[in-house]
């Protein structure tokens, strides 16, 4: 029976020793840049901070990014942050808590702001008299709705966008709901 016992506290320790939790983890930074810098970024519509800003993720996936500034057309666009190899689920496990090292992920997003077109007088007129005329005919934005993705919530945000300021689309107006 002693014997039996001195074994099985042999085993243990050795056992012990193996699952002791290695140093290794996965750190995951997403820095972003604007030119001109200054400008305030939102991601998932929670403010991060002011150009040039990092923050640390836990999650890869799809993020929906905005940088505005004062003077400057508004950026927004999905972007699809992917997984790098050591995250694939399965070897994930491995890396971060058998393997002794630091895994860093670091991305690095940068946007060029466009200067805000200034319009005239002759085309805040039009749209005036056009936002009117919706709103005599009762037509207004639709309602939001819920979506299990990004891309069902944001379908008309480009993934990839390039700025032009005669791209820009509002949202398509529907009936007012009848009393």
């Amino acid at each position: 029976m002693a014997r039996f016992l001195s074994s099985l506290l042999i085993f243990a320790t050795i056992g012990l020793m193996f699952c002791q939790p290695a140093d290794g983890a996965v750190r995951r930074r997403i820095t972003i840049k604007s030119t001109p810098p200054g400008a305030l970024v939102y991601i998932d519509d929670q403010e991060i901070g002011v150009t040039p800003v990092s923050t640390s993720f836990t999650y890869y996936g799809t993020r929906k990014i905005q940088v505005v500034k004062d003077g400057y057309e508004t950026v927004t666009v999905l972007r699809e942050i992917k997984a790098p190899w050591y995250q694939i689920p399965g070897i994930d496990f491995v890396t971060e808590n058998l393997i002794p090292k630091e895994f860093r992920d670091e991305r690095l997003l940068q946007f060029k702001l466009v200067p805000l077109r200034i319009r005239t007088s002759d085309e805040l007129i039009k749209r005036g008299l056009e936002l009117k005329q919706r709103a005599k005919q009762g037509v207004v934005a639709p309602l939001g709705t819920r979506s299990r993705s990004l891309r069902q919530n944001y379908p008309n945000v480009p993934v990839n966008p390039v700025p032009s300021p005669a791209n820009r689309q509002g949202p398509v107006p529907a009936p007012l709901p009848q009393r």
